[in-house]
């Protein structure tokens, strides 16, 4: 198979509308060839290719930067010249001065295929900003790796934030090429847009169910360190609204549903079951210890659930790691009554809400935790409802 970048290097004539125009590239670390160049080279050695200016989104260019509102500054390319501008620094929406660098904007991010990814929010961010200034963006795309089962309740109006673009699920089930599409249709933005799309993927194809066992892994961002980690993180990013640990400061983040000093993760666990076990499918989960070297509990020893989407353990259609995460905060509730469960701190640059708000796009999650009444049909009802929706709205949008 291709993706969208293999497609416009090895095609001439997918190149010709970008002849005597100014191109500039938005990418990260996995923004990378078949044959590991990273597109950045691989455009700049391109004969008919006016590079002129490069973009990072969060984590920088090169990935560097490890936790969340760390930000980038704008420096100059050291081998070709370039300007490359932080749409994580000082702003986060490309400045005018910014869109005039270019005339057409090649984006080129491997995203999880989840809503709260900040990448998602970027496109829109950039999509706008061409509209406004009359430029060209052309995303070239890449596989979701979650495949194309679509989870969570729709964000809310009002609730918007930069990890929060729209009224799309926590799953959304696009690649970043579709989600383009409909960003352009559901917010009417007049831009000229294109997706170059990939070859032969085949979003529902065993044994990668959208990651294609034909491509290694190249972590987007600091802590998506695998497949594993893509599938889960629907779910295990939540856990970035809590008190919890989710494994920040050891070597397989967002692939536990917590971990925590004053936890019980058997009693967890267990009773998770009881409230409903079929939220636990299409996966294993494994008791486990671990002491981050940094951010939440660091050096504390924490008992921990891990999540085993892969291998024989995993079930495509069945895994649903949003409800999983959602069972285990209910239990962990139902257990510790008076835990403090939700973290208050900004969080991407919202200062007001509780994160596990802004994450969710709403507050319905965090009181359906909080009801002691609440059972699991009632949040499967409100998110099952959404999920619907949303299928119907894009259905006219997949490329694949």
């Amino acid at each position: 198979m291709k993706f969208g970048i293999d497609r416009l290097l090895s095609d001439p004539e997918l190149r010709k509308p970008l002849a005597g125009k100014r191109v500039a590239l938005v990418a990260h670390p996995a923004s990378v060839t078949a044959d590991l160049a990273h597109s950045l080279d691989a455009l700049a050695a391109c004969p008919d290719m006016r590079l002129t200016a490069a973009f990072g989104p969060q984590h920088g260019l090169k990935g560097d930067k490890q936790d969340n509102m760390v930000e980038t500054a704008d420096e100059i390319d050291p081998q070709y010249g370039i300007p490359i501008f932080s749409l994580y620094g000082e702003v986060r929406r490309p400045s005018p001065e910014m869109m005039d660098a270019a005339d057409v904007f090649l984006f080129d991010l491997q995203d999880l295929g989840c809503r709260i990814y900040t990448f998602v929010t970027t496109l829109l961010y950039l999509l706008e900003a061409a509209a406004e200034r009359g430029k060209a963006v052309w995303v070239l795309d890449r596989p979701n790796p979650a495949g194309r089962p679509v989870e969570g309740t729709l964000l809310l109006p009002g609730q918007e934030s930069f990890v929060g673009a729209g009224p799309m699920p926590m799953r959304h089930g696009l690649t970043l090429g579709e989600v383009g599409g409909w960003f352009v249709e559901q917010f009417a933005l007049d831009v000229e847009y294109r997706v170059v799309e990939m070859h032969y993927w085949l979003p529902e194809a065993a044994p990668g169910f959208g990651w294609p066992d034909s491509r290694i892994w190249i972590n987007p961002s600091p802590n998506a360190a695998n497949l594993n980690m893509a599938r889960a993180y629907a779910g295990t990013v939540m856990l970035e609204g809590t008190t919890l640990s989710e494994g920040r400061g050891t070597t397989r983040p967002l692939e536990v549903l917590f971990g925590a000093p004053d936890l019980d993760a058997k009693a967890v666990l267990a009773e998770m079951e009881r409230l409903a076990p079929d939220w636990l499918a299409g996966c294993a989960i494994r008791e486990c210890w671990f002491e981050p070297t940094f951010h939440k509990h660091a050096a504390t020893l924490c008992n921990a659930l891990m999540i085993h989407a892969e291998g024989g353990f995993y079930g495509h259609a069945a895994f649903r790691p949003w409800r999983l995460q959602a069972l285990a905060f209910k239990a962990i509730r139902r257990l510790y009554p008076d835990y403090a469960l939700w973290r208050e701190f900004p969080y991407e640059y919202e200062f007001e809400r509780l994160a596990i708000d802004v994450i969710n796009g709403g507050p319905s999650l965090r009181e359906w935790v909080d009801d002691a009444g609440a059972e699991p049909g009632d949040l499967d009802a409100l998110a099952s409802a959404d999920e619907t929706a949303w299928r119907d709205r894009i259905g006219g949008l997949l490329l694949y």
